[in-house]
C-alpha cells in the first residue's frame, strides 16, 4: 500500500510526466479554467463552437506550459532569462528607472505567443531593486516598447557594485506581468522568477566588459541557452 502511494507521488516527477505531460505554471490555472467554462458554454450552443472552445482551451494549456530545463553548471555562465528570438544586441544606458550611469551591453529577447513565457534568473546574485512601471502596450518587438510599455525592472547584484538589469516588458497582447521576486532576495542561475502572459519581451543588460555571444535572429531557450560568460565575478 505504501509502495503504491510512493509511486503515485513520484509519477509527477518522472520522465514521462516531464517530457510528455509538461507541467503547467500555476499562473495559468485561472485562465485555463475560464477557457474551459467558456468552451462548455459554446458547446451548449453548438458542437462546432464547442470544438472551437476546446481548441482554444488546449492552446491556453500549451501557452502556460512550464517544462523542466537543464541549467548549465558552470557558475561563470550567463543564461537566457527567456525563450524566444534575439531581437537586438546593442550598447545602451541602463534602464532609466534606476538612475544609473555609464553604458551596458543590452540583449533584447522577443517571446511570441507560442514560446514558453516563464522567466528565469540569468546569473546568481541578490535582488537589489524592483520597480514596476505602468505603460502602454505597443508591439513588444518595437524598440520603443522598452521605454513606453508596461514593465517590471529588476536590478540584480552579481558581485560588489556590479549589476545585471532585467526588464520584463508586456506586449501588444500581454497585459499582465507576474514577478515573484522581493528586494534583498538571493537567487540562483536558472531559478524561475515570473511569467508574462500572451506575447512579450525581456531585456537584459550586463556590464560593458561582458560580451554577449549570441546574434540577432538566434533562437534561445530560457534557463539553458548561454548568452555570455564572465570570469571576473
Amino acid at each position: 500500500m505504501n509502495k503504491d502511494k510512493i509511486n503515485i507521488k513520484n509519477f509527477f516527477k518522472n520522465d514521462f510526466y516531464n517530457e510528455i505531460l509538461v507541467p503547467i505554471h500555476k499562473a495559468g490555472y485561472p485562465f485555463i479554467f475560464i477557457f474551459f467554462v467558456f468552451s462548455l458554454f459554446l458547446g451548449a450552443l453548438s458542437d462546432f463552437l464547442g470544438w472551437i472552445g476546446l481548441i482554444l482551451t488546449a492552446w491556453c494549456v500549451y501557452f502556460f506550459r512550464d517544462p523542466i530545463r537543464v541549467v548549465p553548471k558552470d557558475k561563470n555562465l550567463i543564461i537566457s532569462p527567456a525563450d524566444g528570438k534575439v531581437l537586438k544586441v546593442s550598447v545602451e544606458k541602463p534602464p532609466e528607472e534606476f538612475n544609473s550611469k555609464g553604458k551596458l551591453n543590452k540583449l533584447s529577447i522577443f517571446m511570441n505567443v507560442f514560446n514558453v513565457h516563464v522567466n528565469r534568473i540569468p546569473f546568481s546574485g541578490t535582488i537589489s531593486e524592483l520597480k514596476y512601471i505602468p505603460g502602454t502596450f505597443f508591439n513588444a518587438s518595437l524598440d520603443k516598447s522598452s521605454k513606453e510599455n508596461e514593465r517590471m525592472c529588476i536590478k540584480l547584484e552579481i558581485s560588489k557594485n556590479k549589476y545585471i538589469y532585467l526588464v520584463q516588458i508586456a506586449g501588444l497582447i500581454a497585459r499582465r506581468i507576474k514577478c515573484d521576486l522581493e528586494k534583498n532576495q538571493k537567487v540562483e542561475t536558472g531559478e524561475k522568477f515570473g511569467i508574462i502572459r500572451f506575447g512579450s519581451r525581456v531585456d537584459i543588460y550586463v556590464p560593458e566588459e561582458i560580451k554577449f555571444s549570441v546574434i540577432e535572429g538566434q533562437t534561445l531557450i530560457g534557463g539553458e541557452s548561454i548568452v555570455a560568460q564572465t570570469r571576473d565575478v
